[in-house]
């Protein structure tokens, strides 16, 4: 018995998984009486609590998504979208460190206290609401599409409209590879560029689901919101240690299915191009050149600090060392579930290549394909589980930030309970906005990018007023204006608008190319006779298109019609055009230049920004500056009167850490490691080199 397409097994499973959350999150709804309790679980979470929460909140589905994804198109340089966070894992023995010892809930509380700005605490949360609305979307957005993958409707109940769609897809699939192969025959370009057109417009599909994605946003968005309504972080906390055991589950249930019907790992070598598997792309065949990877690290390096739950995760610890191991525990094991995702869009691209029009359906598409009855019911179920683990949290810091940041100021003076309702009201329209957004956010490629760059907005002001007493309120105001006009405002206006999208300087394109590329033969170049056996070493020509210098893409305004107007679509890169101004020209850049320079230019230009501006404003008063970091070189005590007796202490004699600074009697408050730091940092560094050699290892097997 099927509903929707899924086998009843199937959905008795989802069914029990949501009864089983909401049953937690009411058995929770009796402790929740405080402020504190609610949003952070009263900074009783130990070790086991905070694995979970760190590998829960900074894990979901979507993330596995875009991973294979990635893969999917550019082979094994793509997981670099994500896997770049690898190289910024050590930095987080730091973060941990900083945010337990800040002693605050939000990082609201840290713009308001470290600056003296409410204005600034207020505007970081609401910069944060926004940013998460879309990080919300995007969960609803992966599993809605993989639930739509999961329940294709046969051809035979297609629409006249729905049929045209899916043809021209296969068509149009099957023009792009002879173009590609630099065999499109001159009268079937005109058809192709139509079709290409159509694509880059959204109008060509490779199947149709029974399922509408807004009733499931719907559906979904109730069930988070009723347990995170009634146990708030502890709910969140608890959900997250079943969900990470169901995101372990969902990240390995398809790879043996996958190498079996593959033919083992060797067939996948047999059936996936060579160069594929290289670990940095080639600046000819793919966007993640080793340049562009170190840009997106920096940039996200930037940007890790300004995540909305770092603060509130680090302060649900019981003290810093427990923060620190959780955090890098957490994280590295996503890390290695992360090799997981990667092999799963190898797989993909060896048994699934060309078969889908959206990159982001891949996964539920390989689990329709290779999963059973119960089977596709528990990686369903992960996915959900994934993408939970992560809104529940966010959902909570939201509603902590607004509270603290926005609220209470507006407000004070109320009681625990009326802040708690308020609380609740926030968690709802978070859940719920995201719906919102969801319905507004096409491609979860660029949404990925967004994140990288626009934290560090906020990023470059965190770092630095952790590290330097110069840093002043006046400088970090003007720096986020700035930085958001450039990074936020601009590229959203300009793309909106029928001007800027079809004026001509800024549609101009990088040269298409052919290229000649030496690679292992194919079970395809066998059965094309280019090949007598697969792995021998053949010349193959490729032809890179065209790739738009300010925009994602551009197409025709018409696509039946070769001369109508051109329209850029997608993000428009304000970064690249304010340099332009500079006298730089992008025409000779290939497309991992120009991402480089885009994520360069976001990480660099805010930090210049509050150095130069701080040396012509007014820092924050003394007596601010040597509380606050007072609290940041004072070890967490063992009972919170004793540990307000000692920061205080120590705020009142400053002078004692001059001879712990690494630069005495300069403004620069950054203390001389300690032996722990020593060993926590390099340590976390040789288990990055571990997870890339296994990593290499496992894209190896069977070469």
């Amino acid at each position: 018995m099927h509903i929707i397409g899924m086998h009843i097994l199937d959905v008795a499973i989802i069914i029990s998984y949501f009864v089983i959350m909401i049953w937690i999150g009411k058995r929770l709804q009796e402790r929740m009486r405080t402020t504190e309790e609610y949003f952070i679980g009263g900074r009783r979470m130990g070790r086991l609590y905070q694995f979970f929460l760190n590998f829960g909140a900074s894990t979901d589905a979507s993330q596995a998504a875009a991973l294979s994804r990635e893969i999917y198109r550019q082979g094994i340089a793509g997981m670099w979208i994500q896997y770049l966070v690898l190289f910024l894992t050590p930095f987080y023995w730091f973060t941990s460190m900083l945010f337990r010892r800040a002693r605050l809930i939000t990082i609201g509380d840290f713009f308001t206290e470290r600056f003296e700005s409410k204005f600034l605490g207020g505007a970081f949360a609401v910069f944060t609401i926004v940013m998460a609305l879309f990080g919300t979307a995007v969960g609803y957005l992966v599993s809605a599409k993989t639930f739509m993958a999961l329940t294709p409707k046969p051809a035979h109940e297609f629409t006249v409209e729905e049929k045209l769609r899916v043809e021209s897809y296969h068509e149009f699939n099957q023009l792009r590879g002879l173009y590609l192969d630099g065999r499109l025959p001159d009268e079937q370009k005109t058809r192709y560029q139509e079709l290409r057109n159509m694509d880059s417009q959204g109008k060509l599909g490779a199947f149709v689901s029974y399922v509408d994605p807004v009733y499931f946003y719907f559906l979904y968005g109730s069930i988070v919101c009723i347990y995170v309504l009634l146990g708030g972080f502890t709910a969140a906390a608890m959900t997250d240690v079943v969900q990470g055991v169901l995101m372990i589950i969902f990240s390995c249930i398809l790879i043996p299915f996958g190498i079996y019907k593959i033919g083992g790992f060797s067939g996948l070598h047999a059936a996936v191009p060579e160069h594929m598997f290289w670990l940095f792309g080639t600046e000819a065949l793919s966007e993640y050149a080793w340049y562009t990877i170190a840009a997106m690290s920096f940039a996200n390096l930037v940007s890790i600090v300004a995540v909305g739950t770092g603060m509130q995760v680090m302060g649900s610890a019981t003290n810093e060392k427990t923060a620190r191991f959780g955090i890098i525990g957490g994280m590295m094991f996503k890390r290695v579930m992360m090799i997981f995702w990667a092999l799963a869009g190898l797989l993909a691209i060896g048994l699934y290549a060309g078969q889908l029009n959206d990159p982001d359906l891949i996964w539920g598409y390989m689990t329709k394909q290779l999963l059973g009855p119960g089977f596709i019911g528990i990686m369903m179920i992960g996915v959900l589980a994934a993408n939970m683990s992560s809104l529940d949290v966010q959902s909570v810091s939201l509603a902590a930030l607004f509270v603290h940041q926005v609220y209470k100021p507006l407000f004070p003076h109320k009681s625990e309970e009326h802040y708690l309702f308020v609380s609740r009201i926030i968690i709802f329209l978070t859940i719920f906005g995201g719906i919102g957004m969801a319905l507004y956010v096409k491609n979860l490629l660029e949404l990925f990018k967004y994140f990288i760059s626009m934290p560090a907005i906020f990023g470059a002001a965190i770092w630095l007023g952790f590290m330097w007493r110069r840093l002043s309120k006046t400088a970090v105001t003007i720096q986020i204006f700035v930085s958001f006009l450039i990074i936020v405002i601009i590229p959203n206006v300009f793309s909106s608008w029928d001007a800027t999208r079809s004026y001509a300087p800024f549609l101009k394109q990088t040269q298409e190319r052919q290229i000649v590329v030496e690679t292992k033969a194919l079970r395809a170049d066998v059965e094309a006779g280019l090949a007598q056996h697969a792995g021998e070493r053949i010349t193959k020509t490729r032809m890179v298109p065209p790739y738009p210098l300010f925009f994602d893409r551009i197409t025709r305004e018409d696509p039946a019609d070769p001369n109508s107007r051109l329209l850029g679509v997608g993000r428009f890169n304000a970064e690249l055009w304010v340099l332009s101004w500079f006298g730089i020209n992008f025409s000779g850049f290939n497309k991992a230049q120009l991402e480089a320079t885009r994520f360069a230019f976001d990480a660099i230009f805010p930090l210049l920004c509050l150095i130069v501006l701080s040396y012509f404003s007014k820092p924050a008063s003394r007596k601010t500056l040597d509380y606050f970091f007072a609290k940041v070189h004072t070890p967490i005590q063992p009972t919170p009167e004793e540990d307000q007796r000692k920061v205080q202490e120590n705020a009142d004699h400053m002078h004692h850490f001059e001879s712990r600074k690494l630069f005495p009697k300069t403004h620069w408050e950054l203390h001389k490691p300690m032996k722990m730091d020593y060993i926590g940092f390099f340590g976390t560094w040789a288990l990055v080199g571990l997870i890339i050699l296994l990593l290499w290892f496992v894209v190896n097997i069977g070469a």
